[in-house]
């Protein structure tokens, strides 16, 4: 039988992701596919660069924490003329520790994160529409 956790303790896990990764933290959007893990280095070509705002996701609640307030910014000099974004990584406020990264998709395209459009040039206004993280073992 597998284990089962409360809301509660879904959500205290949900909340204590914020708080590890602590506040304004910086939001890379990447071209390609996400590298196997958080250790690895970033690849592709960065498209936008984003400081998070200092309270960017919001409570847990039925173990789900969604992104808070606006996730904008402009397109990075490396996106040149237009490069479609695939992942995104999340890290410190420093932009040296990656704590979590996942998919990319346009909204209604099915990524853990959606964007109003991934095709990305340079000082194009950037938009992220969606982001959640839903917790498991229900």
């Amino acid at each position: 039988m597998a284990i089962k956790l409360s809301v509660a303790v879904r959500d205290a896990q949900n909340n204590a992701i914020e708080t590890t990764i602590s506040t304004t933290p910086k939001l890379y959007l990447l071209s390609g596919s996400p590298p196997a893990s958080c250790a690895d280095a970033d690849t592709g070509t960065i498209c936008a660069i984003l400081t998070l705002p200092s309270d960017w996701l919001g409570d847990s609640s039925a173990g789900v924490k969604s992104k808070a307030g606006a996730w904008t910014g402009v397109g990075h000099a490396n996106a040149g003329a237009g490069t479609n974004v695939g992942y995104f990584r999340i890290k410190d406020s420093a932009g040296t520790t990656v704590h979590m990264q996942g998919t990319v998709t346009a909204t209604g395209g099915g990524g853990e994160m959606t964007m109003d459009n991934i095709n990305v040039a340079t000082d194009q206004a950037v938009t992220v529409n969606s982001f959640a993280l839903t917790a498991g073992n229900a």
